[in-house]
């Protein structure tokens, strides 16, 4: 599996199976699965914790640093799919209204190399 040949549904799927697996729905609550997802979206902030930006660009030379990130990574998209598939919530089709609906708040004429927060449009 790769990035450019694997699907979401497929991906979504692949964690289905595994819960399904394993008898874990009745302990997939969206409650829970958020819950999980923030737990480990912390467990991969520690790898950046203390370090500059610069510093966090460079984990990218660095294998084993950049392997350990990658799982904390797959770890937040697996809950991610998980509360999907909880939820029937298409995950391509909430990317693309999101990303529309981000696109009208942060023009890119607007924002171009700048934060968008810090210099947001009041609307």
């Amino acid at each position: 599996m790769n990035d450019q040949t694997t699907t979401v549904g497929e991906l979504a799927k692949l964690i289905a199976d595994f819960v399904d697996e394993r008898d874990w729905n009745q302990f997939h609550s969206p409650k829970n699965i958020s819950m999980s997802m923030a737990i480990e979206a912390a467990e991969l902030m520690e790898h950046f914790q203390w370090i500059s930006m610069q510093e966090s660009r460079e984990v990218v030379a660095n294998p084993p640093q950049l392997e350990a990130v990658g799982e904390e990574l797959a770890d937040v998209l697996c809950y991610a799919l998980a509360l999907a598939n909880q939820l029937g919530i298409d995950v391509s089709e909430t990317i693309e209204k999101k990303m529309q609906k981000n696109c009208l708040k942060y023009p890119a004429q607007d924002f171009q190399g700048r934060y968008g927060h810090k210099h947001r449009r009041e609307s």
